[in-house]
């Protein structure tokens, strides 16, 4: 089967152990997670994570079905790139030496819209907002102009390209039950 690399976004609540319970029903699957980012989301007291893996439809399907039964996720959701809008940040640290004597690192730093965010004598940091494959690139030619001490880069971060979030729907229904049960109650 053609495999797919996936984005994932789960809403939950902030419970301890829930990272480790998401993470086991990929390691159950042997499939191995690319990228993950957890964060507080726009809803108060809701978290989102978001995670990228190669697979196939079919497997996908079970997974993001077993993790949406996990009691304290609210929901879960899979998506390929054209669904939704991402980003990840990458941190390069240079030689300094080398920075200033090849001029083609600082222009090919610009060519990638970078930007260097500290300089002192051993070394300096270049700053990357973007794509996957542009932070890959970038690196790929800052190693080939043998300026590159250290690397690292953010897991992606993503938002659909709807104008509602599932969860805010969810959410409402929840909240709507919540009071009628309440209301026959009384």
């Amino acid at each position: 089967m053609e495999k797919t690399l996936y984005t994932i976004i789960v809403h939950s609540e902030n419970i301890a152990g829930l990272l480790n319970q998401v993470t086991a029903v990929f390691t159950r699957r042997q499939i191995n997670i690319e990228s993950l980012n957890v964060s507080a989301s726009s809803i108060k007291g809701v978290h989102k994570y978001t995670i990228t893996a190669w697979t196939d439809k079919d497997t996908i399907e079970k997974v993001v079905k077993q993790i949406s039964k996990k009691i304290d996720v609210l929901q879960a959701h899979y998506f390929t790139d054209h669904e939704i809008y991402q980003h990840e940040i990458a941190l390069y640290k240079l030689t300094t030496p080398v920075l200033e004597n090849k001029p083609e690192v600082s222009k090919v730093i610009r060519q990638f819209h970078a930007r260097i965010v500290e300089v002192n004598p051993v070394f300096a940091i270049a700053e990357m907002n973007g794509m996957s494959e542009e932070i890959t690139l970038l690196y790929q030619e800052l190693q080939r102009l043998g300026c590159v001490l250290q690397f690292v880069r953010s897991g992606r971060v993503a938002i659909t390209t709807g104008c509602i979030e599932r969860v805010n729907e969810y959410l409402a229904e929840r909240e709507a039950k919540y009071r009628q049960s309440k209301e026959q109650t009384s």
